[in-house]
């Protein structure tokens, strides 16, 4: 009788927990034709169109529309 409980309780608080999400440059910078010359010395600037940056960010915000619970005087 527990375990039912507890699988029940566990996939209701996950639904709660924040997802990350993942971003990726690599693929746009490799699709930009101005990205294929690099910089030749170390330290020169790097257009910002053309950094490669990878990570992950998390938000407890939940996206998405608003549930209206409010009866209509037609149901």
């Amino acid at each position: 009788m527990r375990y039912p409980l507890m699988a029940t309780c566990a996939v209701l608080l996950a639904g709660c927990a924040a997802t990350p999400e993942y971003y990726d440059t690599n693929a746009a910078v490799d699709a930009n034709p101005l990205c294929v010359s690099r910089p030749d010395r170390p330290g020169e600037p790097v257009s910002r169109d053309c950094e490669r940056v990878q990570g992950a960010s998390i938000s407890s915000e939940r996206r998405g529309e608003p549930v209206d619970f409010r009866k209509r005087r037609d149901d």
